[in-house]
């Protein structure tokens, strides 16, 4: 399972303690938002320049085990 410290860091003093790819102060869900309004991975990655595809992908994996731990735990 990806490490959360890895990818996402929250903090209050960085947006009032939104979760953020870690060394950015892009919040985790402006690329859930991009992907749910359709745009595409590289489109978020144009416009964050500051958020590695590394970070984007890692991010969307640990959603995905997160998920899928959830869905098999009820």
């Amino acid at each position: 399972m990806t490490s959360t410290s890895r990818v996402v860091h929250s903090d209050p003093d960085i947006l009032g303690g939104t979760p953020v790819f870690v060394g950015t102060r892009v919040p985790i869900k402006t690329l859930l938002d991009y992907l749910e309004a359709g745009d595409s991975l590289d489109e978020f990655l144009d416009h964050f320049p500051s958020v590695s595809r590394e970070q984007a992908i890692a991010t969307l994996e640990l959603a995905k085990e997160m998920l899928t731990a959830y869905a098999n735990s009820t």
